[in-house]
């Protein structure tokens, strides 16, 4: 098997399994004890704090582990937005921020917060004028992602952080897939990450607070970390994803090299082996081994099961994936195909090989996607001003597969009526159109779901 996927978890790393395992012998007492086999463990604790610190490059006692990034986002949301409340109560998020971020959001909105969605371009990323032109007088806090988790974008942090430097506002940034690449650069005020990302064990994560930042921690508090992270320390993992996070920066300026050298070949042989494909994310300000593409007229969780066949543990952010009935919101604010959507994110120390042997499978792979769908026959009847296609009660890829079934058959200037109730076709059939030079007329409102009118241009 060649594991592709460690944009949602890398391997864990040689040296976090030898850090591990050694400090499972030395670090299981509370390090806040003072008798030996408490110093012990503090010691262990702070010099595990000391080199994550000098690797993010803040300050030892501006750095808080928690149970996970997740919970670091959280509770650094919560955190500044408690500790700004005079400020105001408006927050500022990307519209392609984690989850995780997201969820923060929906809790503050929820609570009687403003939030503000800064959009991105089809690469995936802001502009550091539109998040500046979406601070405000009482904005208490901004959040921007260093790179983005789907597509691999990098986006412009050190801009952004100096327009909210200039207005007075703290920027939060989720580093969780960046952190094992390098520093953060910018003036940022708060910063998170998560081990599990650069190859530490999982339920270890970052939370960083600069000097200076109005912070209250909220929830039930204790003397733990600062009293920002409750609970008993997990100093075994701790230790570990410290260690490997300094093992993966020494490796870093080589392994980066190597893997944009690989993923770029992805980039560029895909499209020439795969017909009907869409390259996604930024081509040049990305992460070293992330590349993302999306395919018409392919179920994406069925793509994903031909390739786990073929031995390739990949990810997609489909919204013909089982574990989600509407698009990736990433891929949908990026206006770009969602359909038959493949993330490939190569671990460090990927090997050649198997990234030819990919190249190799992947076309077998898709065509034969295509085939058991069979691009059934499209349910059509005519009106008089416009071919209507039928696509109510079925999923994707199916509502573009009928379209494109029809449109030749539509004279150049005519338009077809796509009637679809599936919510990746409010995403995919303007894709297709941009794909094919379709001219995408709009969405009205139909009986059921919705009407997606599309012009044939040629």
């Amino acid at each position: 098997m060649a594991y592709f996927d460690s944009a949602s978890s890398a391997p864990l790393h040689p040296v976090a399994r030898q850090a591990l395992l050694a400090s499972l012998d030395e670090g299981w007492a509370d390090p806040a004890r003072l008798y030996r086999e408490g110093r012990r463990a503090r010691m262990l604790l702070d010099a595990a704090r000391e080199a994550a610190a000098e690797a993010v490059g803040c300050r030892a006692d501006e750095l808080v582990f928690t149970s996970s990034g997740t919970r670091a986002v959280h509770s650094g949301v919560a955190g500044v937005l408690a500790g700004r409340r005079r400020a105001g109560r408006h927050l500022i998020v990307s519209s392609v921020e984690h989850s995780s971020v997201l969820h923060a959001a929906e809790v503050h909105e929820a609570g009687g917060g403003t939030v503000t969605h800064v959009l991105v371009d089809r690469s995936g990323a802001v502009s550091a004028p539109s998040f500046a032109e979406a601070l405000r007088p009482d904005t208490a806090l901004a959040c921007l992602q260093s790179a983005n988790h789907e597509v691999g974008t990098e986006q412009p942090v050190a801009e952004v952080a100096a327009g909210c430097r200039e207005a007075g506002v703290p920027l939060l940034v989720d580093a969780a897939q960046s952190l094992g690449w390098g520093r953060v650069d910018g003036d940022w005020s708060v910063l998170t990450g998560s081990a599990h990302k650069w190859g530490g064990p999982s339920g270890v994560g970052l939370l960083v607070v600069r000097k200076g930042v109005r912070f209250a921690a909220q929830g039930p508090a204790d003397e733990r970390e600062s009293g920002r992270a409750a609970g008993f320390e997990n100093i075994p993992a701790i230790v570990a994803a410290a260690a490997s996070l300094r093992a993966v920066r020494a490796e870093a300026a080589a392994e980066s090299v190597r893997l944009r050298e690989l993923t770029e070949r992805i980039r560029t042989r895909v499209p020439a082996l795969v017909p009907d494909v869409e390259v996604v994310g930024h081509p040049e300000r990305r992460l070293p081994g992330v590349v993302t593409f999306s395919c018409l007229y392919v179920d994406g969780e069925t793509l994903l099961h031909e390739l786990d066949r073929a031995g390739f543990s990949v990810s997609s952010g489909s919204s013909c994936t089982s574990s989600t009935l509407t698009p990736s919101h990433v891929l949908r604010a990026m206006g770009v195909l969602s359909e038959g959507n493949v993330r490939v994110s190569l671990p460090a120390g990927t090997a050649e090989e198997d990234v030819e042997r990919f190249l190799a499978v992947l076309p077998g792979a898709v065509a034969a996607v295509r085939e058991k769908l069979g691009a059934p026959a499209p349910a059509a009847v005519v009106r008089e001003d416009a071919l209507v296609v039928d696509a109510l009660g079925k999923r994707c890829p199916i509502p573009v597969i009928e379209l494109a079934k029809v449109i030749a058959d539509v004279p150049v200037g005519g338009t077809v009526r796509v009637l679809s109730d599936d919510e990746a076709a409010r995403l995919d059939i303007p894709a297709w159109c941009e794909m094919r030079g379709q001219e995408y007329v709009g969405e009205e409102t139909a009986e059921r779901g919705s009407a997606y009118v599309v012009r044939r241009v040629g």
